[in-house]
Protein backbone atom coordinates (compact mmCIF):
# COMPACT_ATOMS: atom_id res chain seq x y z
CA UNK A 1 0.00 0.00 0.00
CA UNK A 2 2.73 2.48 1.00
CA UNK A 3 4.82 1.73 -2.08
CA UNK A 4 1.75 1.86 -4.34
CA UNK A 5 0.91 5.34 -3.03
CA UNK A 6 4.44 6.52 -3.74
CA UNK A 7 4.38 4.93 -7.19
CA UNK A 8 1.08 6.48 -8.31
CA UNK A 9 1.17 9.76 -6.39
CA UNK A 10 4.92 10.30 -6.04
CA UNK A 11 5.06 12.98 -8.75
CA UNK A 12 2.37 15.28 -7.31
CA UNK A 13 3.83 14.77 -3.83
CA UNK A 14 7.24 15.76 -5.20
CA UNK A 15 5.77 18.83 -6.89
CA UNK A 16 4.21 19.90 -3.60
CA UNK A 17 7.60 19.39 -1.94
CA UNK A 18 9.23 21.59 -4.61
CA UNK A 19 6.73 24.36 -3.86
CA UNK A 20 7.30 24.04 -0.12
CA UNK A 21 11.08 24.09 -0.61
CA UNK A 22 10.75 27.20 -2.75
CA UNK A 23 8.74 28.96 -0.07
CA UNK A 24 11.29 27.97 2.59
CA UNK A 25 14.16 29.19 0.42
CA UNK A 26 12.38 32.51 -0.21
CA UNK A 27 11.71 32.93 3.51
CA UNK A 28 15.38 32.29 4.30
CA UNK A 29 16.55 34.95 1.83
CA UNK A 30 13.81 37.38 2.92
CA UNK A 31 14.63 36.96 6.63
CA UNK A 32 18.36 37.38 5.99
CA UNK A 33 17.76 40.50 3.88
CA UNK A 34 15.47 41.97 6.54
CA UNK A 35 17.99 41.62 9.36
CA UNK A 36 20.90 42.57 7.10
CA UNK A 37 19.40 46.04 7.15
CA UNK A 38 19.24 46.14 10.96
CA UNK A 39 22.59 47.26 12.30
CA UNK A 40 23.91 45.74 15.53
CA UNK A 41 24.39 48.16 18.40
CA UNK A 42 27.95 46.92 19.03
CA UNK A 43 29.01 48.05 15.52
CA UNK A 44 30.86 44.79 14.84
CA UNK A 45 31.01 43.36 11.34
CA UNK A 46 30.62 39.65 10.66
CA UNK A 47 34.39 39.29 10.31
CA UNK A 48 35.05 41.10 13.58
CA UNK A 49 32.50 38.98 15.43
CA UNK A 50 33.98 35.79 13.95
CA UNK A 51 37.49 36.75 15.05
CA UNK A 52 36.34 37.53 18.55
CA UNK A 53 34.45 34.23 18.86
CA UNK A 54 37.27 32.08 17.50
CA UNK A 55 39.81 33.74 19.78
CA UNK A 56 37.55 33.43 22.83
CA UNK A 57 37.06 29.70 22.27
CA UNK A 58 40.68 28.85 21.54
CA UNK A 59 40.30 28.23 17.80
CA UNK A 60 43.49 29.97 16.76
CA UNK A 61 44.36 27.96 13.64
CA UNK A 62 41.44 29.11 11.46
CA UNK A 63 41.87 31.92 8.92
CA UNK A 64 38.92 34.23 8.22
CA UNK A 65 38.53 35.00 4.52
CA UNK A 66 36.31 37.23 2.41
CA UNK A 67 34.56 35.45 -0.49
CA UNK A 68 32.15 36.70 -3.12
CA UNK A 69 28.42 36.09 -3.27
CA UNK A 70 25.53 36.12 -0.81
CA UNK A 71 24.82 33.32 1.66
CA UNK A 72 27.90 31.47 0.39
CA UNK A 73 29.41 31.47 3.88
CA UNK A 74 31.12 28.27 4.97
CA UNK A 75 33.78 26.69 7.14
CA UNK A 76 36.29 24.57 5.24
CA UNK A 77 37.90 22.00 7.55
CA UNK A 78 40.45 20.95 4.90
CA UNK A 79 42.34 24.23 4.82
CA UNK A 80 40.86 25.52 8.08
CA UNK A 81 39.34 28.67 6.64
CA UNK A 82 36.16 30.43 7.70
CA UNK A 83 34.81 32.03 4.54
CA UNK A 84 32.40 34.95 4.87
CA UNK A 85 30.44 36.38 1.94
CA UNK A 86 30.04 39.97 0.79
CA UNK A 87 26.86 40.45 2.83
CA UNK A 88 28.49 39.15 6.03
CA UNK A 89 32.22 39.95 6.08
CA UNK A 90 32.04 43.77 6.22
CA UNK A 91 28.42 44.12 7.32
CA UNK A 92 27.75 45.25 10.93
CA UNK A 93 24.23 43.83 10.92
CA UNK A 94 22.36 41.39 13.13
CA UNK A 95 22.12 38.90 10.24
CA UNK A 96 25.83 39.13 9.47
CA UNK A 97 26.85 38.52 13.07
CA UNK A 98 24.39 35.62 13.36
CA UNK A 99 25.68 33.91 10.21
CA UNK A 100 29.31 34.50 11.20
CA UNK A 101 28.63 32.98 14.62
CA UNK A 102 26.99 29.97 12.94
CA UNK A 103 30.09 29.35 10.82
CA UNK A 104 32.21 29.74 13.95
CA UNK A 105 29.99 27.03 15.43
CA UNK A 106 31.20 24.71 12.67
CA UNK A 107 34.81 25.66 13.35
CA UNK A 108 34.30 24.89 17.05
CA UNK A 109 32.68 21.56 16.14
CA UNK A 110 35.78 20.65 14.18
CA UNK A 111 38.04 21.89 16.97
CA UNK A 112 36.36 19.74 19.65
CA UNK A 113 35.80 16.71 17.41
CA UNK A 114 31.99 16.79 17.28
CA UNK A 115 31.08 13.23 16.18
CA UNK A 116 28.22 14.00 13.72
CA UNK A 117 30.53 16.48 12.01
CA UNK A 118 33.18 13.77 11.59
CA UNK A 119 30.60 11.40 10.13
CA UNK A 120 29.39 14.04 7.67
CA UNK A 121 32.93 14.76 6.52
CA UNK A 122 33.53 11.05 5.94
CA UNK A 123 30.35 10.84 3.85
CA UNK A 124 31.22 13.74 1.53
CA UNK A 125 33.03 11.76 -1.25
CA UNK A 126 30.39 9.04 -1.46
CA UNK A 127 27.54 11.53 -1.17
CA UNK A 128 28.88 13.66 -4.03
CA UNK A 129 29.10 10.65 -6.34
CA UNK A 130 25.81 9.18 -5.14
CA UNK A 131 23.83 12.39 -5.64
CA UNK A 132 25.09 12.77 -9.21
CA UNK A 133 24.95 9.20 -10.48
CA UNK A 134 22.76 7.21 -8.07
CA UNK A 135 19.32 8.30 -9.35
CA UNK A 136 20.34 7.87 -12.99
CA UNK A 137 21.68 4.36 -12.39
CA UNK A 138 18.48 3.42 -10.58
CA UNK A 139 16.29 4.78 -13.39
CA UNK A 140 18.33 3.00 -16.07
CA UNK A 141 18.09 -0.18 -14.03
CA UNK A 142 14.31 0.11 -13.78
CA UNK A 143 14.15 0.66 -17.55
CA UNK A 144 16.17 -2.47 -18.25
CA UNK A 145 14.05 -4.51 -15.85
CA UNK A 146 10.88 -3.28 -17.57
CA UNK A 147 11.93 -4.03 -21.14
CA UNK A 148 14.15 -7.08 -20.73
CA UNK A 149 12.16 -8.87 -18.01
CA UNK A 150 14.03 -11.89 -16.63
CA UNK A 151 16.63 -12.15 -19.39
CA UNK A 152 20.28 -11.45 -18.81
CA UNK A 153 19.51 -7.80 -19.44
CA UNK A 154 16.94 -7.91 -16.67
CA UNK A 155 19.62 -9.17 -14.31
CA UNK A 156 21.83 -6.29 -15.32
CA UNK A 157 18.89 -3.96 -14.70
CA UNK A 158 18.43 -5.27 -11.18
CA UNK A 159 22.14 -4.85 -10.50
CA UNK A 160 22.20 -1.26 -11.80
CA UNK A 161 19.03 -0.42 -9.86
CA UNK A 162 20.47 -1.78 -6.60
CA UNK A 163 23.79 -0.02 -7.20
CA UNK A 164 21.98 3.27 -7.87
CA UNK A 165 19.88 2.94 -4.72
CA UNK A 166 22.94 2.20 -2.58
CA UNK A 167 24.84 5.14 -4.07
CA UNK A 168 21.98 7.58 -3.62
CA UNK A 169 21.39 6.29 -0.09
CA UNK A 170 24.82 7.70 0.80
CA UNK A 171 23.67 11.12 -0.38
CA UNK A 172 20.45 10.80 1.63
CA UNK A 173 22.42 9.75 4.71
CA UNK A 174 24.60 12.83 4.22
CA UNK A 175 21.52 15.07 4.22
CA UNK A 176 20.21 13.38 7.36
CA UNK A 177 23.53 13.67 9.24
CA UNK A 178 23.78 17.31 8.11
CA UNK A 179 20.70 18.21 10.15
CA UNK A 180 22.18 17.69 13.66
CA UNK A 181 25.43 19.29 12.50
CA UNK A 182 23.70 22.46 11.27
CA UNK A 183 21.28 22.65 14.19
CA UNK A 184 24.12 22.24 16.68
CA UNK A 185 26.15 24.97 14.96
CA UNK A 186 23.18 27.35 15.26
CA UNK A 187 22.64 26.34 18.89
CA UNK A 188 26.30 27.02 19.68
CA UNK A 189 26.09 30.35 17.85
CA UNK A 190 23.09 31.59 19.82
CA UNK A 191 24.58 30.49 23.14
CA UNK A 192 27.84 32.27 22.32
CA UNK A 193 26.11 35.45 21.14
CA UNK A 194 24.07 35.61 24.35
CA UNK A 195 26.78 34.46 26.77
CA UNK A 196 29.48 36.75 25.38
CA UNK A 197 27.12 39.69 25.05
CA UNK A 198 27.58 40.18 21.32
CA UNK A 199 23.82 40.39 20.83
CA UNK A 200 21.00 40.75 23.33
CA UNK A 201 17.25 41.23 23.50
CA UNK A 202 15.58 41.85 20.14
CA UNK A 203 18.95 41.66 18.38
CA UNK A 204 19.45 38.10 19.60
CA UNK A 205 15.86 37.34 18.59
CA UNK A 206 16.60 38.60 15.08
CA UNK A 207 19.68 36.39 14.81
CA UNK A 208 17.61 33.43 16.01
CA UNK A 209 15.05 34.06 13.25
CA UNK A 210 17.79 34.19 10.61
CA UNK A 211 19.35 30.93 11.77
CA UNK A 212 15.96 29.22 12.17
CA UNK A 213 15.00 30.17 8.60
CA UNK A 214 18.31 28.77 7.35
CA UNK A 215 17.79 25.55 9.33
CA UNK A 216 14.46 24.99 7.58
CA UNK A 217 16.26 24.85 4.22
CA UNK A 218 18.33 21.91 5.47
CA UNK A 219 15.22 20.16 6.74
CA UNK A 220 13.52 20.66 3.37
CA UNK A 221 16.59 19.35 1.51
CA UNK A 222 16.69 16.22 3.67
CA UNK A 223 12.95 15.63 3.21
CA UNK A 224 13.25 16.02 -0.57
CA UNK A 225 16.18 13.58 -0.71
CA UNK A 226 14.32 10.99 1.38
CA UNK A 227 11.23 11.34 -0.82
CA UNK A 228 13.30 10.89 -3.99
CA UNK A 229 14.91 7.76 -2.58
CA UNK A 230 11.55 6.27 -1.60
CA UNK A 231 10.11 7.04 -5.04
CA UNK A 232 13.03 5.29 -6.74
CA UNK A 233 12.56 2.24 -4.52
CA UNK A 234 8.83 2.18 -5.33
CA UNK A 235 9.62 2.06 -9.07
CA UNK A 236 11.93 -0.91 -8.52
CA UNK A 237 9.34 -2.76 -6.45
CA UNK A 238 6.76 -2.38 -9.22
CA UNK A 239 9.15 -4.08 -11.66
CA UNK A 240 10.06 -7.03 -9.41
Amino acid sequence: MFWDILYYYGLPISLVMVVISGIISWNCKHTFKKYSEVMASNGMTGAMAAQRILSAYGVNDVEIRHISGDLTDNFNPKDKTLNLSDSVYNNPSIAAIGVAAHECGHAIQHHVGFLPNKIRSALVPGANIGSQFGPWLAIIGVGLMAYLDNSDGGGIGSFLFTAGIVMFSLAVLFYIVTLPVELDASRRALVILRKDGLLAGSELGGARKVLSAAAMTYIAAAASAILTLLRLISYGKRRN
